[in-house]
C-alpha cells in the first residue's frame, strides 16, 4: 500500500477530530472511574453501569471520525460470548458500539500508551500465550463467564489487513467446554467489514505487519471522507452443539468468512 501522505487540510482533521475524540474518550474516562467508585462495592464483578459508558464513547468515536456505520443482526440475549474477525484498533469501536462486550486481549496491550489504561479499566481479560498460564486464563475467562460478561474475543490472533482471514485458533474456544459450561453457554459469530474510503486500496483500514498506532490512527483521522464500517451478528449457536473446541471454532470461522464480500479478493 502506497504511503499515505498528510495535506494541510488533513492536519487540520487530525487536529478538530483528534481534540474531539480526545475529550470525549478521557472525559468519559473520568465519570467512568466515578460511576465505579459506586458501582464495584455494590455490584462486584458485575457491571451493569459502566459498559454503556464505554458503548457511549465508542459511538461518539465513530461519528467524530467521520464512519459510515451499519449494524445487521442483533446481539444475542444469551449467556455467552463473541467471536469476530480482526481488522484492526478500529474494530474497538465498532463492535463496542453495537454491543457491551468485554474483549479478550493479548496481554502487551495493557502496556500500550494511552490504550492500555482505557483497556485495563473497561474490563479487559489480557491473555498471554504461555503453555503455563493456559489453567488459569482458562479459569478467568470461566468466571466472567458465569457472571454474565459477554466476551468478545478475535480467534485469528491478531489484526490482518481487512481483505484476508486466518485460520482461527482453537484453545481459546476450551473455556466454553469445561465444568458444564458447554450446556448454559451459546457463541455468536460476528463478521467486520470495513470497506476503504472511494478511490482507496481495499487494505486502507487493515493494521498489520509493522504498523505503527499512531501512524495508522493519524491516517484515519486525517481522512477527509471516511469509508463504512459494517458488522453482522450471525445467528447464536449453542455450544453443546459442537462435539469439541475444532468444531465450534472450524463452524464460526466458516460463517464468518461466508458473510465477508471481500475475503480471500486479491
Amino acid at each position: 500500500m502506497e504511503p499515505f501522505r498528510i495535506s494541510p487540510l488533513g492536519w487540520g482533521l487530525v487536529a478538530l477530530r483528534g481534540g474531539a475524540l480526545a475529550v470525549v474518550t478521557y472525559g468519559c474516562l473520568l465519570l467512568f472511574l466515578l460511576v465505579r467508585l459506586v458501582e464495584r462495592p455494590l455490584f462486584g464483578l458485575s457491571r451493569p453501569v459502566t459498559p454503556r459508558i464505554t458503548q457511549f464513547v465508542c459511538r461518539a468515536g465513530l461519528f467524530i471520525m467521520g464512519f459510515r456505520y451499519k449494524l445487521t443482526g442483533r446481539p444475542m440475549a444469551e449467556p455467552g460470548a463473541i467471536v469476530a474477525n480482526h481488522v484492526g484498533w478500529l474494530d474497538i469501536f465498532s463492535l463496542n458500539a453495537a454491543d457491551r462486550v468485554y474483549f479478550v486481549s493479548k496481554d502487551d496491550v495493557a502496556g500500550w500508551p494511552g490504550i492500555g489504561i482505557l483497556a485495563r479499566v473497561t474490563g479487559t481479560v489480557f491473555i498471554t500465550r504461555k503453555s503455563t498460564e493456559a489453567k488459569r486464563q482458562q479459569e478467568m475467562m470461566e468466571e466472567r463467564l458465569r457472571a454474565g460478561h459477554r466476551l468478545l474475543f478475535f480467534p485469528e490472533g491478531t489484526s490482518t489487513d481487512a481483505i484476508h482471514m486466518l485460520p482461527f485458533k482453537t484453545p481459546l474456544f476450551q473455556a466454553f467446554f469445561t465444568h458444564g459450561m458447554e450446556r448454559v453457554m451459546h457463541i455468536q459469530p460476528v463478521t467486520v467489514i470495513s470497506e476503504a474510503p472511494p478511490g482507496r486500496d481495499r487494505r486502507y483500514y487493515g493494521w498489520w505487519g509493522d504498523m505503527s498506532f499512531a501512524g495508522h490512527l493519524l491516517q484515519v483521522l486525517a481522512t477527509p471522507r471516511q469509508g463504512r464500517i459494517e458488522v453482522i451478528f450471525h445467528p447464536p449457536v449453542p455450544v453443546d452443539g459442537f462435539a469439541d473446541r475444532k468444531q465450534l471454532a472450524a463452524y464460526c470461522e466458516r460463517v464468518i468468512r461466508t458473510a465477508h464480500p471481500h475475503v480471500g479478493a486479491e
